[in-house]
């Protein structure tokens, strides 16, 4: 099962904010208010931009899976987890505004990895809970 990492209201509100910080540089730019040292200026802009850009494309594109072997999620950097090897895990969600915050999946090995999923697919994170009492119950925790 796949789905959508985040909510398409939250790579809204991302997008508003990385390509805002564009425009307002740009203004800045055309009002010459960006000092006298213009080229370290836009170095550093440029710098961070690209970070912003790089890890705003990773959250647009992120998907996340679960199969019967793994959780996976493309990320800036992929995140992998084998069921197997999972101790526990815990379901967090803000209820009411899972619309704009995904719920997320900790989850943590037994020699203490730890990994963060997010999901912002009702049918994948109904598959987050299925999976948390699945290892309630295979774990013998409460």
């Amino acid at each position: 099962m796949s789905g959508p990492a985040f909510s398409a209201p939250f790579k809204l509100l991302a997008s508003v904010l990385v390509f805002g910080s564009l425009a307002w540089f740009v203004r800045l730019w055309q009002l010459g208010r960006l000092g006298s040292d213009l080229s370290v200026n836009l170095a550093w802009f440029l710098a961070a931009m690209a970070m912003l850009l790089w890890c705003w494309w990773a959250m647009v594109r992120s998907v996340t899976t679960v199969d019967d072997k793994q959780l996976h999620q493309t990320w800036v950097w992929d995140k992998r987890m084998v069921l197997d090897d999972l101790a526990s895990a815990k379901l967090v969600r803000v209820r009411g505004f899972e619309w704009l915050i995904a719920p997320r999946l900790y989850v943590r090995t037994f020699v203490g990895k730890m990994g963060i999923f997010y999901a912002a697919d009702p049918a994948l994170v109904a598959e987050f809970e299925r999976l948390v009492q699945e290892l309630r119950t295979l774990r013998g925790l409460r």
